[in-house]
């Protein structure tokens, strides 16, 4: 049975990883820009580039997270109550207490994002605080502060960063051909094959980086949670009034949705939704949580 720092040895192989895919397929897309409009600068730019946002998704991260949700952080004496239970839980789990944030949506919801245990966070909106009792309030702080323990944030937060990136320069490329070919005189097919190209790498770059969210994670995020609180069933309770609840949330962005406990969604979800969802089904997590 793989042990905390088993996850957290390997979540810090999927971080490496995506830094890495990151790089290489930036620089990828500044030697077919070279090539295509002959400026070296291009390729020198693309490389400087990812070696930037490289750096600024693993520090910063956290920071474009909570500007994107519009969170704002709280002090003890703003929420005695939500800080008490952070501090207890965080005391338990052996970490720092992290810094808590609120965001001002009625949706039930959290998540945690950061780097380490030394520059986590914990927001959670207004609605969460509205709608759970105590102990269900308890269970879902339990679980974020599970994420944290284990550094399954530091890959949630860097995906979002690199995730945006990726679909802004892929974007930037399709128009620059776009352009580039309809402004010239001899059409050369060059353009409509890399158009292609560009087409089909964006999306796979996107979808490769989504699916190293592994759903497994908040399965043992539910798990290690109820180990801190010593109560399932509060976080079942939780979950189902989370997820059945149908406000919606105002400032939902795909590139951050995966880090909620729960999809910030309230769409109906399609066949195709299913199959690159990265929470995995309530219920199922639910009937885990009860037999625990």
């Amino acid at each position: 049975m793989a042990t905390l720092y088993d996850q957290i040895n390997s979540n810090n192989r999927k971080a490496f990883f995506l830094i890495f895919f990151f790089l290489i397929f930036v620089i990828f897309i500044g030697w077919i820009f070279s090539y295509v409009f002959n400026e070296t600068f291009v390729l020198y730019f693309a490389v400087g580039f990812s070696i930037l946002m490289s750096f600024t998704s693993y520090y910063n991260s956290d920071k474009v997270i909570l500007t994107m949700s519009q969170a704002h952080e709280i002090q003890k004496n703003s929420n005695p109550e939500l800080y008490r239970i952070v501090e207890n839980l965080a005391i338990t789990a052996g970490m720092p207490i992290p810094k808590i944030y609120i965001i001002d949506e009625w949706q039930p919801n959290a998540f945690a994002t950061g780097r380490d245990e030394k520059h986590a966070v914990v927001a959670v909106t207004r609605g969460l605080l509205e709608k759970l009792d105590k102990r269900e309030l308890e269970a879902v702080l339990a679980h974020e502060i599970a994420h944290i323990k284990s550094k399954d944030i530091l890959v949630g937060s860097t995906i979002v960063v690199l995730v945006g990136i990726v679909a802004l320069l892929s974007d930037i490329f399709m128009r620059s051909l776009y352009l580039s070919n309809s402004n010239s005189d001899n059409k050369n097919p060059l353009f409509l094959i890399l158009a292609i190209i560009s087409m089909i790498l964006a999306p796979l770059a996107a979808t490769i980086i989504k699916l190293a969210i592994s759903r497994k994670q908040e399965f043992r995020a539910d798990a290690a949670g109820s180990l801190l609180t010593r109560d399932p069933e509060a976080l079942a309770s939780a979950l189902i009034k989370i997820s059945t609840d149908k406000t919606p949330l105002s400032k939902i962005n795909s590139a951050t949705s995966h880090l909620y406990i729960s999809s910030p969604s309230k769409k109906k979800v399609s066949f195709y939704d299913k199959l690159f969802m990265t929470h995995p089904p309530v219920e199922e997590r639910v009937n885990a949580l009860r037999q625990i």
